[in-house]
C-alpha cells in the first residue's frame, strides 16, 4: 500500500506539473510557445497533442485498478514502483530543463525517462496486456519516445546542426523510418498494437502539418504509417511468454 501512496503521489505531481507549464509560463514561456518557436519538420499537427490528456487519463484508471487490485496477484512490485516513479521524477525534470532552454541536457533526461519507461515495461509478460498490468506503459512509453525523437530534431534545429550534410527533410525521413522500425519490432516481438497505433496517430498528424511543403516528409509519413496498420493486421507471434 506504501509504494501505491507513492507512485500516486508522483503521478499527481508530474500531471499538475505538465498541465501547469502549458498554462502558466515557465521561465517567460509554455511549453508549447517553446515549441512552435523552430520550425521542426519531425513534428505533427497541434491537434496530436491532444493524446497527452488521454496518455495521463489512462495512468490514472492504471492507477485505480492497481488500488482496487492491490491484495491480488496482479499487484505492483517494488521494482515496478521504483521504475514509475523515476520516470516521473525524469519527466518533472525534462519540462524545467526545455523552459530554461537547457536543451542537450534535456535530452540526457528524457533519454533517462525513456530507459525507465522501457524498464518498466519488461516488468509484465507479453502476455500480460490489461489496463492493470502493460497497456497503459505501452502507450505512455511510445508517445514520450516519440517526445524524445521531437526534442532531438529540435536540438538539432536549435542549434542549426547538419549531421553528415543531410538535408532536414533526409533527416526526418530516416526518424519516421527508425521509428516505423522500432514500433514494428515491438509489435512481433511483445504482440503489442498499442504502440504502434500511437506511432500511426503522430505519423497522420506530421503528414498533415506538412502537407504539400515539404511532401517527402508527407508521403513518406503516409506510408510509413500504412506499413504500420498492415503490421498490426498481419503479423503474428505464434506464442507468447508466460
Amino acid at each position: 500500500m506504501g509504494r501505491l501512496f507513492i507512485v500516486t503521489i508522483a503521478y499527481m505531481t508530474m500531471v499538475v506539473f505538465s498541465v501547469a507549464t502549458n498554462i502558466i509560463p515557465l521561465n517567460g514561456h509554455t511549453t508549447g510557445e517553446i515549441s512552435n518557436s523552430y520550425t521542426v519538420l519531425f513534428s505533427p499537427a497541434g491537434y496530436v497533442y491532444i493524446i497527452q490528456v488521454f496518455v495521463y487519463l489512462i495512468l490514472a484508471y492504471w492507477i485505480y485498478l492497481l488500488w482496487k487490485n492491490r491484495h491480488s496477484e496482479h499487484h505492483m512490485t517494488s521494482i515496478q514502483a521504483v521504475y514509475f516513479v523515476a520516470s516521473s521524477v525524469f519527466n518533472i525534470l525534462w519540462i524545467y530543463l526545455w523552459h530554461y532552454e537547457y536543451f542537450t541536457w534535456s535530452i540526457a533526461i528524457i533519454i533517462l525517462m525513456l530507459l525507465s519507461l522501457i524498464g518498466l515495461y519488461f516488468t509484465y509478460p507479453a502476455s500480460h496486456r490489461s489496463w492493470d498490468g502493460r497497456s497503459p506503459i505501452s502507450i505512455y512509453l511510445a508517445w514520450e519516445s516519440i517526445v524524445a525523437f521531437m526534442n532531438i530534431a529540435f536540438l538539432f534545429t536549435h542549434n542549426h546542426w547538419s549531421f553528415l550534410g543531410l538535408s532536414d527533410p533526409l533527416w526526418a525521413v530516416i526518424t519516421l523510418t527508425f521509428g516505423t522500425a522500432i514500433a514494428l519490432h515491438i509489435r512481433f516481438h511483445y504482440d503489442d498494437i498499442l504502440f504502434s497505433i500511437v506511432y500511426i496517430w503522430v505519423f497522420i498528424g506530421i503528414a498533415f502539418k506538412n502537407g504539400f511543403e515539404e511532401l517527402l516528409v508527407t508521403a513518406a509519413a503516409l506510408f510509413l504509417s500504412g506499413v504500420l496498420v498492415v503490421g498490426i493486421i498481419f503479423i503474428k507471434k505464434q506464442k507468447l511468454p508466460e
